[in-house]
Formats: structure tokens, sequence, C-alpha cells
């Protein structure tokens, strides 16, 4: 399969951006102070675990997305020089 270039920044982009923002959420679930993610003794709720999940989910669909157009926009390159 052959993707063309604007495909392969694309989920190149899109790997790299789930990582990023994904990252974030983490943190910003850690850190959580509203009282959603871990209860008054501290310990993590069902809403905490199902969110983690999600975020694992991401990062790894991110990360094959992301390899996907990497090697992609490499194949491409080359290609292109002709090597």
């Amino acid at each position: 399969m052959k993707l063309s270039r604007s495909a392969s920044w694309f989920l190149l982009a899109f790997g790299v951006w789930s990582w990023f923002i994904w990252i974030t959420f983490v943190k910003n679930l850690w850190n959580d102070g509203s009282g959603l993610a871990f209860d008054d003794a501290g310990d993590p709720t069902a809403y905490f675990w199902v969110h983690l999940l999600l975020a694992i989910t991401s990062f790894v669909l991110g990360t094959v997305i992301g390899v996907i157009g990497l090697r992609a926009v490499r194949a491409s390159r080359r290609e292109k020089t002709g090597e």
C-alpha cells in the first residue's frame, strides 16, 4: 500500500498530537483535586481507572498510527531522492 505524502504527514502528526494531548491529560488526572479521580482516602476511583485505560489505549494507537506515518514519510522521501 502506498500513502500520499499528505496522508503520511497527517498520520505522523496525529501520532505526535495524541501523545501530547494524552500526556497532558494523564498529568491533570494524576493531580486532580476535584475528587473525581481520587476519593477522600486518596484511593483511585472508577473514573480514574477508566480514564487511565483510555489514555493507555490512545498512547498505543497514537504510537502505531505515528509509526505508520513515519514509515510512509521516509518511504516517500526515499522514492523522491531515488534511493
